[in-house]
């Protein structure tokens, strides 16, 4: 649970790619119903940016500090695994800042 108080830290935006009604992106649906709500009471003022477009795969894209970006294809994952692929974009994210300084 302390990653997501963390996402503001060491994340500059975090994108979410999705399709509304594609079975593949079922899971990233239920993802966002299940973990939005908390990731921005811990982060109010953190862009959780969640963009729909019918037929896409579904990814998630993490912005960090100097423009780097990150991105992780999430079709096929369930919901669990979409949480431990954003935790793990939270740990790069600290890495990008322990190498910069910040």
């Amino acid at each position: 649970m302390a990653w997501r108080a963390q996402l503001s830290r060491y994340l500059k935006e975090l994108r979410i790619h999705l399709c509304q009604t594609s079975p593949s992106s079922a899971s990233t649906r239920d993802f966002i119903l299940s973990n939005y709500t908390d990731l921005k009471a811990l982060n109010p003022s953190f862009p959780i940016l969640i963009r729909e477009c019918s037929g896409i795969e579904p990814r998630i894209w993490a912005r960090y500090q100097y423009g780097v970006e990150k991105s992780v294809a999430l079709d096929g994952l369930t919901a669990d695994q979409i949480t431990e692929k954003v935790k793990e974009l939270v740990r790069a994210g600290a890495e990008v800042s322990s190498k910069t300084g910040s």
